[in-house]
């Protein structure tokens, strides 16, 4: 068990000003030249920035002091593309503020604007070790392809950063969006780059696919000023978007990636990362026959940054990202890799490295303490601190379990 010096639980709503020190870790910090974890190592954090890291480190008194005894200290979690904050219930419609149904395209359509820092999504998810996720638009019957805008958010409270992601549905599974052909995709998305780059040349009375207000997101995503999230899982589709986004010079990113495995040399010289499913193994529709659970390891093996996220991921179980990239390993992805896929991969895929996914000097704690190995679904986090702030291992979920428990243990709840 940790061995605690002071009151770790006060941390939790304690000041700014308040210091921790976690000692004799094995701290993997993730850096980019790191590659091997430091073990026997303190990590100290005053006014909720790491302040210093290194061995016998000495802290003022007051100091909340939490022994490690050698366990795995590593940044926080990243929950994944997902709903976390943005929807209470996934049966209940009128909770979920992830998508549009105006009909039109609108790039400009920003999911942060609903994010709800209080909602018992985050807790729930927090107490996993998860310390920060990416809020995600999506497509839906009604909506157009592309689902809109998003942004990396931490979950101890703060705001979503600026909203410079815009996600891109393609392929079959968007069919739909654009009448009925996979063709028609790149055709409507050309005629909105069309319209945003050069609004003068379309005439009065021809048709638009975008409001003045999404002509100017657009553009400024066109000069540079944002990421791409095409989601895509055929390998020719996902050829086409190469050759797009090379065509358009977009930043882009792939998300599903079913068969991104069989252009892992394209992805790779394009600079293109791939976010995948570790787990995804049986296709869920024709675009997905050459599903593998060896996706993350060939990709890897080919060059390709990785993240990994779940496809069918519920907001309350986005800590299964863990797990995700424990499979990984188990079919062929190195293990330094994994645990990169899932903290500081995805921070700098999505524009967030100098908030979260890695353990230095001077940034913002982003850290959780393991009870074993951090890829290991049997594994809990023991101390996780976000945004500099220690939180407390609590969630509605654990405290309705809590009330209810000595009742049924003891035979008398009704």
């Amino acid at each position: 068990m940790l061995q605690y010096t002071g009151l770790a639980d006060d941390a939790a709503t304690s000041p700014g000003g308040s210091t921790l020190l976690v000692r004799n870790a094995t701290v993997y910090t993730m850096t980019r030249d790191a590659t091997a974890p430091l073990k026997g190592t303190d990590v100290y954090v005053q006014d909720g920035r790491i302040a210093a890291i290194g061995q016998n480190l000495t802290a003022p008194a007051g100091t909340t002091v939490i022994d490690a005894n050698g366990r795995a200290l590593t940044p926080g979690v990243f929950g994944g593309l997902g709903h976390i904050g943005l929807e209470e219930i996934g049966i209940e419609q009128t909770t979920g503020d992830f998508a549009q149904r105006l009909g039109q395209m609108r790039p400009e359509f920003d999911v942060t604007l609903a994010y709800n820092p209080e909602s018992m999504t985050v807790g729930v998810n927090v107490i996993n070790g998860v310390t920060f996720t990416l809020l995600t638009p999506a497509s839906a019957s009604g909506g157009s392809l592309v689902a809109g805008l998003g942004a990396p958010v931490g979950l101890d409270g703060s705001a979503p950063l600026p909203a410079r992601i815009m996600f891109v549905d393609l392929g079959g599974d968007a069919n739909d969006l654009s009448g009925g052909s996979r063709a028609a995709q790149f055709m409507l998305l050309r005629q909105a780059i069309v319209e945003a780059r050069a609004p003068n040349l379309v005439m009065v009375h021809d048709e638009r696919l975008l409001s003045p207000s999404g002509r100017q997101v657009l553009v400024e995503f066109l000069k540079g000023n944002g990421v791409f999230v095409f989601d895509v899982d055929r390998a020719i589709d996902i050829r086409n978007t190469i050759k797009f986004a090379r065509e358009e010079k977009l930043n882009a990113v792939i998300r599903g990636g079913a068969e991104a495995w069989r252009v892992a040399d394209e992805l790779a010289a394009a600079r293109i990362p791939v976010i995948v499913d570790p787990l995804h193994n049986l296709p869920d529709s024709f675009d997905e026959v050459g599903s593998t659970l060896q996706n993350a390891a060939k990709l890897r093996a080919a060059g390709v940054i990785v993240a990994i996220s779940l496809n069918d991921t519920g907001v309350d179980d986005a800590g299964k990202t863990r797990q995700a990239a424990g499979n990984a390993v188990a079919h062929g992805m190195p293990w330094m890799d994994a645990l990169t896929a899932i903290t500081r991969a995805p921070a700098e895929i999505f524009g967030a490295a100098d908030r979260f996914g890695s353990i230095e000097r001077g940034r913002p704690a982003d850290l959780v303490l393991w009870s074993g190995d951090p890829l290991e679904v049997s594994s809990l986090p023991e101390l996780v601190v976000a945004g500099g702030k220690t939180q407390k291992l609590e969630s509605r979920h654990t405290a309705l379990r809590n009330r209810h428990y000595e009742r049924v243990k003891s035979g008398t709840a009704r």
